[in-house]
């Protein structure tokens, strides 16, 4: 399918913008923060919340932000960026939205960052920030299940979270957007899609660079597809003019093949990033619809499986 047209209007827009990779991180996260703005407001919250979470490296910032009306669960989400870029702030609006469609308490994950922070210091935080949702060692959060997410790096940390798990069933579903499975760059929709779009090769392997040294890319903890597959049953979503389809398509089949129930979609016509523009274009909203509905049917599905477990003792 040719770029939706959205994409295409939106590539012009940004067509005088430096690449993320040009600059040093702080230009790359001063250019992530100028686009705030535009992406909208989110939802108002029945609470919003700053945490600060038990860490073993010291406490790990997050926000817990509480939809209205009745609280089905939590979503622990990891935000994208590379590792490099990307705040809480960033993702302020994705994740009001994210807990009002699901009806679910969004726990946002400030995570530190490279190269201040470099591998495995963000994948630490992430670990012992939903460690501490699963002991329920978290203020006000509420009772029942929990959903780990992330987009791109976040759903790097997010799958890696998942596969070291000793109880798999602790966690309903991760839910993955374009995420860094691999640390391959020519792979086919490396060379497909590696230039003229928000995310190019060059800012991935500037991030990878970033955020751990050269031979330690192929560590499983960076490059998961590289190792032993979790169990907990995942929906992962891929964009097709992106560097990540491949190896975002290559994770679900690996997942399938090891047993672990997976949904994979490719949105047609869109690039990486598309899914903060919910407020701003149709294929973005009716993706926040899906997952939603993706979500609530793997709670059901849990739930049938917690209670038939439970009639068999």
């Amino acid at each position: 399918m040719s770029l939706h047209p959205f994409i295409s209007a939106m590539l012009v827009q940004l067509a005088g913008l430096p690449a993320l990779s040009a600059g040093s991180p702080a230009d790359a996260r001063a250019l992530v923060a100028a686009g705030r703005a535009r992406l909208g407001p989110g939802p108002d919250m029945q609470a919003v919340q700053a945490l600060a979470l038990p860490g073993r490296d010291g406490p790990v910032p997050a926000r817990l932000l509480v939809p209205q009306g009745a609280v089905a669960g939590t979503i622990v989400y990891l935000h994208g960026g590379g590792w490099v870029v990307g705040t809480l702030d960033d993702y302020d609006s994705y994740m009001r939205a994210l807990a009002s469609r699901t009806g679910m308490a969004v726990l946002g994950v400030d995570y530190r960052l490279a190269p201040e922070h470099p591998f495995p210091a963000g994948l630490h935080d992430a670990q012992d920030a939903l460690d501490a949702v699963l002991a329920r060692a978290v203020p006000g959060l509420p009772p029942g299940p929990v959903v780990v997410m992330g987009d791109s790096a976040g759903g790097n940390l997010a799958t890696v979270c998942c596969a070291r798990l000793a109880d798999p069933a602790a966690v309903a579903l991760q839910v993955l957007y374009y995420p860094v499975t691999d640390s391959d760059l020519s792979r086919p929709s490396y060379q497909a899609h590696g230039t003229g779009l928000p995310l190019t090769a060059a800012d991935m392997a500037w991030f990878l660079g970033q955020y751990a040294p050269a031979q330690a890319w192929a560590d499983p903890a960076i490059s998961p597809l590289r190792g032993p597959m979790g169990r907990v049953p995942a929906v992962i979503v891929t964009a097709e003019y992106d560097v990540l389809a491949d190896e975002g398509a290559a994770y679900a089949a690996a997942l399938a093949a090891a047993g672990t129930p997976v949904q994979h979609r490719c949105l047609p016509g869109v690039t990486h990033g598309v899914i903060r523009l919910h407020n701003l274009f149709d294929v973005a909203d009716a993706e926040l619809t899906a997952i939603a509905h993706d979500i609530h049917t793997a709670l059901a599905a849990a739930s049938t499986t917690a209670s038939q477990g439970a009639q068999s003792r």
